[in-house]
């Protein structure tokens, strides 16, 4: 049985302050039905200031989906470390930790978009030092013992849910990330397929005597949308996936390496380029795919064009796959 993501970002182009209500109450049902049919994981993210309303806080989004559901995880992947207030996020975990049962998985990255640490008044060039402080605090304040935190003594409280600590991952493509993670004992959440990088982290682990893992992504790990008519579901709704790869090819700069990265400059191109794929059911199943991960507003997506994508994904293809 693969793993089987839905993935929110909550973009629209244009949207007003209704039809953007709106589609994050849609999903939100989306997200409760998807627990009721057996999806492993809601998968969300953070950017800030994005002319398309991409979503700027996960961690509310994450309380909204557990109060709506009782078994999915929800997956942030990946928090902007750096524009965090150590303290509070620690105190924001914990309370989702309780209040889900431990059903929050945080991959803690450091951005690439220098305009969003502008926006927060952070200096870009310190954010690999302001990461090791988040993390090193995080981890401290968990375990609800009085700690030095910038020259004062601090204690937060409550005390989250999962032993020792929150599921929290170091996400990243760098060397720096994987030593970062290594160095804490913390998993390793690559943000492409990139074995020879987890290797350096597997690597690093012996060198500081710490133990961890890796969640990478597949060597395959596209986004999906299930449609019964492929050709027309791309003639009607593809320019909602190049909005959103056109969106992300413009805020990645050379040596950034994301599992969704697409070069395409249209329709037609993203279609031949595999990272967006609009599947029958049937075409879905036989694809094998290791993880299933549906992205049913994508790109601003009309609501009711997501809901078909995400009850054939639930009623059609997982029923076949053991689900």
């Amino acid at each position: 049985m693969p793993v089987s993501v839905v993935r929110f970002n909550l973009v629209e182009p244009g949207a007003t302050p209704a039809s953007l209500g709106a589609r994050y109450r849609a999903a939100l049902e989306m997200a409760a039905y998807a627990d009721e049919h057996g999806i492993t994981t809601v998968q969300t993210e953070e950017h800030h200031g994005a002319d398309n309303n991409w979503l700027p806080s996960p961690f509310a989004f994450a309380g909204a989906v557990f109060g709506a559901t009782r078994r999915i995880a929800v997956t942030v992947s990946a928090v902007i470390g750096p524009l965090h207030d150590p303290l509070r996020l620690a105190e924001d975990i914990a309370v989702l930790d309780l209040l889900s049962g431990g059903r929050l998985v945080t991959v803690a990255g450091i951005g690439y978009r220098p305009e969003e640490y502008a926006q927060f008044d952070v200096d870009w060039k310190r954010r690999g030092r302001l990461q090791d402080e988040l993390l090193e605090t995080v981890l401290k304040a968990w375990t609800g013992e009085e700690f030095e935190y910038r020259g004062r003594t601090v204690r937060v409280t409550p005390r989250p849910f999962t032993e020792p600590h929150p599921l929290l991952l170091v996400g990243g493509s760098s060397k720096a990330a994987a030593r970062r993670a290594a160095r804490l004992g913390l998993p390793f959440f690559p943000s492409a397929h990139l074995p020879e990088l987890e290797a350096y982290y597997k690597e690093r682990l012996v060198e500081y005597g710490t133990e961890g893992w890796t969640m990478m992504p597949a060597a395959e790990t596209p986004l999906l949308h299930l449609a019964e008519d492929p050709d027309r579901a791309w003639a009607e709704h593809g320019g909602h996936f190049l909005h959103e790869a056109r969106t992300y090819a413009s805020w990645q700069s050379g040596d950034i390496r994301s599992a969704v990265r697409s070069a395409a400059t249209s329709v037609d191109e993203l279609r031949a380029e595999g990272v967006y794929r609009i599947l029958t059911p049937d075409e879905c199943v036989a694809q094998g795919l290791d993880s299933l991960v549906l992205h049913p507003l994508a790109g601003g997506m009309p609501v009711e064009e997501g809901w078909r994508s995400l009850r054939l994904l639930c009623e059609d293809v997982l029923p076949r796959l053991g689900g």
